[in-house]
């Protein structure tokens, strides 16, 4: 059994531990809160593009547009050119949240050998690097403060390439939360879009209203859906950042939870040490006093 002096050190610095990871889990609780709060800002208007862009598709279900699955695409899977956009984090420290990303991400690089990787994270950045995975573009904003600007640099970089026939396909892997207390990492298709996903069904009683679309429907998808796109990367991540504070308050929670479990079975060892220590020094009392005794007698 340790002495008292050292369980006490070691309840130090397990209480120094405990502080830290209280005040971890307070800054991601504040943090998650105004991550949400970004994102209930900005939905109305995304979901107002996703609206017109279902309302379009459904008087022009036959519209040909760049942005969308063309059906005479003959090209075979592995010919593709399949643009992958990573959304990890910039630290640890939050329990399995990175590597689900990177689990997921590194499983479909491999099947799409033809690929260009972005990577958005110093995680990620790190984690490819280190398996010298090349990373065609590298996106240097950090994760934590999740902008409109931001989502549209990228967007328009991801946009420009896939008009250029620099990519034939583009997905994002990213976390989405589920409820409070579930999370799942994701993988969606940003491009080319698929009309069935803006199937709205409408009930039967309301009327197909007349559109006039100029200078044509295909002019003015094109100017939606960029919007959309850039819609959908920031939601993507806001909801990434939303899922790591999530995470890292798990984490930090269950670090708290063993932290005190181990400072209580500490309190009994240094109690039980101290009881040992008294009990020595009342047997060596007595002896002494004993030995004394038969000396003197």
């Amino acid at each position: 059994m340790a002495n008292a002096k050292e369980i006490q050190d070691r309840m130090k610095s397990i209480n120094d531990t405990l502080k830290i990871t209280n005040a971890m889990y307070m800054i991601s609780s504040s943090k998650l809160k105004k991550s949400k709060k970004m994102l209930s800002d900005t939905e109305p208007y995304f979901f107002t593009l996703q609206s017109e862009m279902s309302r379009i598709l459904r008087h022009l279900p036959d519209i040909k547009d760049i942005y969308f699955e063309n059906s005479e695409d003959n090209k075979k899977t592995e010919e593709k050119k399949v643009g992958y956009i990573v959304i990890t984090a910039d630290k640890g420290l939050a329990g399995s949240y990175n590597h689900n990303v990177l689990k997921m991400a590194e499983e479909h690089l491999k099947s799409h050998p033809n690929n260009k990787l972005f990577v958005l994270g110093e995680l990620g950045r790190h984690y490819f690097e280190q398996r010298g995975i090349e990373i065609d573009r590298q996106f240097h904003y950090t994760v934590q403060n999740p902008t409109l600007n931001r989502a549209r640099n990228i967007s328009e970089e991801i946009l420009g390439m896939y008009r250029e026939g620099e990519l034939d396909e583009v997905y994002i892997i990213y976390t989405s939360m589920e409820n409070a207390i579930q999370e799942e990492t994701q993988i969606l298709q940003l491009l080319p879009l698929k009309k069935a996903s803006f199937d709205v069904k409408l009930p039967a009683d309301i009327l197909m209203e007349e559109l006039a679309l100029k200078p044509s429907p295909e002019a003015v998808m094109d100017r939606i859906v960029p919007d959309y796109v850039v819609g959908f990367v920031y939601g993507a991540l806001v909801e990434s950042y939303s899922c790591e504070q999530n995470a890292r308050m798990m984490a930090m929670e269950a670090a708290t939870k063993s932290a005190r479990d181990m400072l209580h079975e500490l309190d009994i060892l240094y109690n039980r040490a101290r009881q040992a220590a008294i009990t020595q020094e009342i047997t060596e009392v007595i002896a002494g006093a004993k030995a004394q005794k038969r000396r003197n007698s």
